[in-house]
């Protein structure tokens, strides 16, 4: 144990050896963070996570140091699709605890996934309309704006309490329970959860034992949250006549199916395809119509340029022009394909300054459009071969990135660059990128790491 007064090791003694703190009641509170948080453990085992979030609270209360259980409070609030509540968590974990963290795996996972994060980011601008709709009375559409949440995010607990709200003061009790059952799905013993559950179950009973059956012939009993209607005279069958029953009940059926489901079916999917067959074709046809464009471009180019230049400039000018519009060329057939890295690469051969006004437009809008996934990609690249100890390609990956947008990533593309020029043995190009993350990203791990090697010597 660490003395609370100098920082010393102190391991079990109720006295600093150093100091002569008194460590006693700093050990009885050390211990009773851990028996929540081990009651918070237990809890979230078995999907208590509201009584997990109190257990795992009071543990931090006593020692905000404990990093398993803010670690775990995170976990926690991720589940029930808390997001930002969960990223806080990590992010005050790694900065108590920047070594051995396995907060910083969490928050490296989430800062890769951007379609992940930009989905939470809209969970929570929908949820907060949703709210607003709530606080207008227009139930209808703060209703259709929790739908769209939880098609976003479908474990967000308050959302699925809010929508069973708002489906009880509709009088939609079977909805309303259904929405619950899904929020006990994530959280089994969350109390709001319970207590409108115990609140919809109330009403359907009440609901179904005020019905009145006219005929006479019928009777109705209550088994649980079922009402259950007979005959008053009943009389059993034989075991044949069963059987009969049952041999003509198989018999519709399968010409239900034979004259109704399969062809109903067959066309429903005929309509998908037609649909996705569609959607496929328009999508080639406008990559077609740029392509088009493109090409036109350049033969009205190559007609300006033999009217509008000498021979000797037409000489010097037009195979560099034409270099330009055919690299403009390939990353549109590139893009045409989906290959991101292609296009993009070809894109940066492209010199804009050959260029008309219009291509000059097209090429902005093209490199806009795959920006994010040709670096995405790169990186994703250069860092598996960094991590594989392909050094030599993790340098032809990241140094892309790095001559265009040094900044990619918050900095981990220069960092893992200058990381792979060192292990490779080029300590003198590594300088140069460990000398920015000293600069642009002090205080971080990265940061501490670079001064390590900026002048170390080969």
């Amino acid at each position: 144990m660490i003395c609370y007064k100098c920082n010393h090791e102190a391991g079990k003694e109720k006295t600093c050896p150093l100091c002569g703190a008194d460590l006693s009641v700093f050990q009885k509170v050390i211990r009773l963070s851990n028996v929540y948080y081990n009651d918070g453990l237990q809890k979230a085992e078995v999907r208590n996570l509201s009584g997990a979030i109190i257990s795992l609270k009071k543990s931090l209360k006593f020692n905000k140091y404990n990093i398993d259980a803010r670690n775990l409070l995170g976990l926690v609030y991720y589940e029930m699709g808390e997001t930002v509540d969960a990223l806080s968590e990590w992010v005050i974990s790694k900065s108590y605890q920047e070594e051995d963290n396995i907060a910083g795996r969490y928050l490296d996972e989430l800062r890769q996934n951007r379609a992940q994060l930009e989905a939470n980011n809209q969970t929570i601008k929908k949820y907060n309309q949703a709210l607003l709709y709530c606080r207008q009375d227009s139930r209808d559409l703060a209703i259709i704006q929790l739908k769209k949440v939880l098609s976003l995010n479908p474990k967000l607990v308050k959302g699925h309490q809010l929508l069973a709200l708002l489906y009880m003061q509709e009088d939609k009790l079977d909805l309303a329970k259904k929405s619950l059952r899904n929020a006990g799905k994530i959280d089994a013993n969350n109390t709001i959860t319970l207590r409108y559950l115990k609140e919809v179950n109330a009403r359907l009973k009440e609901n179904s034992t005020g019905k009145k059956h006219k005929d006479d012939d019928l009777i109705s009993y209550q088994s649980g949250n079922e009402t259950i209607i007979m005959p008053k005279r009943f009389q059993e069958t034989s075991v044949l006549s069963n059987l009969v029953y049952l041999f003509i009940g198989l018999i519709i059926g399968a010409l239900v199916i034979g004259f109704l489901a399969i062809p109903e079916a067959e066309k429903r999917m005929k309509e998908e395809w037609s649909q996705k067959q569609q959607e496929h074709n328009e999508s080639l046809a406008g990559k077609d119509v740029i392509i088009e464009s493109l090409e036109a471009e350049i033969v009205r180019l190559q007609e300006e340029l033999q009217i509008a230049l000498t021979p000797k400039e037409e000489e010097d000018k037009l195979p560099e022009q034409l270099v330009a519009y055919d690299m403009l060329l390939s990353a549109f057939l590139a893009y045409a394909t989906e290959d991101y890295i292609l296009a993009g690469t070809n894109l940066n051969k492209v010199d804009v300054n050959l260029l008309t006004d219009s291509a000059k437009s097209m090429h902005a809008s093209l490199w806009a459009s795959i920006a994010d996934e040709y670096y995405t990609t790169l990186y994703n690249q250069g860092y598996a071969s960094y991590e594989d100890k392909n050094y030599s390609d993790a340098i032809l990956k990241l140094q892309e990135i790095v001559n265009y947008n040094i900044e990619f990533q918050e900095g981990y593309s220069v960092y893992y660059l200058a990381q792979s020029y060192r292990k490779n043995g080029d300590l003198e190009s590594s300088r140069q990128y460990y000398q920015y993350v000293i600069d642009h990203y002090p205080g971080t791990k990265r940061a501490e790491t670079a001064a390590k090697y900026v002048n170390a010597e080969p």
